[in-house]
């Protein structure tokens, strides 16, 4: 016996804002000297990652939550 697939139906407006909310529109240039470039294209070709984009925005990201995470502000 199989499973049935529930029918479920979302919202068009929704996934409208969704979709808009996940768009980049604010770019970012960033410079390396060689020894960083070298880094990134060994890291790149090791774990065979093809969008830098998407690995620094992974890097940067994690990055920042880590230290907001670590310096919360407190009360006391």
């Amino acid at each position: 016996m199989g499973r049935k697939k529930k029918n479920i139906t979302v919202d068009p407006e929704y996934l409208k804002k969704q979709k808009a909310s996940l768009l980049r529109r604010h770019r970012q240039v960033i410079y390396l000297n060689d020894n960083e470039m070298a880094v990134i294209e060994e890291y790149c070709r090791r774990f065979n990652v093809r969008t830098k984009a998407s690995l620094y925005r992974a890097a940067i990201i994690s990055r920042l939550l880590q230290e907001l995470d670590e310096n919360h502000p407190t009360l006391f």
